[in-house]
């Protein structure tokens, strides 16, 4: 008998030997031995059947349970891919009203802010109390003053005392200066200085001159500059804050007051008045003066070499001829600029200040409208020796027309 069955074959060989042995013995002619290796060989036999049918059953057993395994885990598959996907649009379903609020609130800052630039860059003019055409801004207070002479050419809200924010630094430089210090003397950088100071690009452990302090200061707006240069003075830190409302007074600065040298605080106050005889005052100190100017500079801080920018759009445009300018930002001041310009073909000087404008770009289009009406106002308003200088003004976008409303 042979089997298919590796172990049916080891079966055959069993049952060879077996046959082999009895015929060695030579029982041939006994029949009882015959017999009950008949039997034995029937039972190898049998075993061979039952080994080679039962383990293919057993293998198949094993592989239909294998295989229902299968199913079964296929079958459960599916489930739990629509249950995570039932429990993902669970949550996104749930995060879906928040995320909408988020883009919606984006969407309306976005619109906001677009609402407030048109209405910024769209130059607009009104009849005063007497019949004359006038600019109408957005800005809480603005003015235009004559260095001149000290005369208000125009003015909204020029007398309200208003929060001033990062315009307090112009103060800043003036009472650092004072006392001609080294401005090639190296200070050091502390942890205090760079807390919470908003805007910086200093770290604590810098090495600095004071000198790039000062450029960290009018051209950055560098609120821990101003914290250093108010530390190292020979006041010191708070005896400075003091100097800096001493020396107000002495310019005849009225309505000004200052809480700290950086602006940080909605304490540091003062009028666009004021503020634009600040500016005439500094543009006459050409160690302020000719930083203001800067459109951009590279401050050494030990092995740190770092390029600020000025935040003052009308210098990095450089279409209008700036002698002097500070900007100004927190929540309560709003945007803020106080500038000393030139007019075009060498005209005479007018200090422009534009006070809680309502954007970044509101308040240099407020200034660049202020500027250009003034402009068309020089032969009346200014000495006869600069009247014959050809006037011409800086070009707002053709396509935003200027609005004139009807008299009342």
């Amino acid at each position: 008998m042979s089997f298919r069955h590796k172990s049916g074959c080891a079966l055959q060989i069993v049952c060879y030997n077996a046959e082999t042995f009895r015929n060695n013995l030579g029982y041939k002619g006994l029949p009882v031995i015959r017999t009950r290796f008949a039997v034995a060989k029937r039972l190898f036999c049998i075993l061979a059947t039952i080994l080679v049918v039962g383990i293919p059953a057993q293998s198949s057993a094993a592989t239909g349970s294998t295989t229902a395994k299968k199913t079964v885990s296929t079958a459960k598959k599916p489930a739990v891919r629509k249950a995570t996907t039932t429990a993902t649009t669970k949550r996104s379903a749930a995060a879906t009203p928040a995320a909408n609020r988020r883009v919606s609130a984006a969407r309306a800052r976005a619109a906001q802010q677009a609402a407030a630039l048109r209405d910024a860059i769209e130059p607009r003019f009104k009849f005063d109390e007497t019949g004359n055409v006038v600019p109408d801004i957005r800005a809480e207070a603005a003015i235009i003053y004559n260095p001149e002479n000290g005369k208000v050419l125009w003015e909204s809200n020029g007398s309200e005392r208003r929060s001033i924010a990062s315009i307090t630094k112009v103060m800043t430089a003036v009472v650092f200066l004072e006392n001609s210090p080294d401005l090639t003397r190296d200070v050091v950088v502390e942890r205090g200085d760079v807390r919470a100071a908003s805007t910086t690009y200093l770290r604590a452990g810098y090495t600095i001159t004071t000198g790039d302090l000062l450029h960290l200061l009018l051209i950055g707006s560098d609120n821990a500059a101003a914290r250093v240069l108010a530390r190292v003075s020979p006041q010191g830190y708070e005896g400075f804050i003091a100097r800096m409302n001493a020396k107000a007074q002495e310019l005849g600065l009225e309505s000004t007051s200052y809480a700290d040298p950086s602006g940080l605080l909605a304490d540091n106050e003062s009028s666009a008045y004021d503020l634009a005889r600040l500016i005439t005052y500094v543009s006459g100190d050409d160690r302020i003066a000719s930083i203001m100017r800067t459109p951009y500079y590279t401050v050494n801080a030990g092995r740190h070499q770092i390029t600020i920018h000025s935040t003052n759009q009308l210098v990095m445009k450089g279409d209008v001829d700036v002698q002097a300018g500070k900007t100004g930002f927190i929540t309560k001041a709003g945007y803020c600029l106080a500038t000393l310009l030139r007019l075009p073909q060498g005209g005479p000087e007018v200090a422009v200040v534009v006070l809680g404008a309502k954007s970044n770009p509101g308040r240099f289009w407020e200034t660049r409208h202020l500027f250009n009406w003034i402009s068309t106002k020089a032969n009346d308003w200014f000495a006869p020796a600069v009247q014959q200088s050809t006037q011409s003004t800086l070009q707002l976008p053709a396509q935003i027309p200027a609005v004139l409303p009807a008299a009342n």
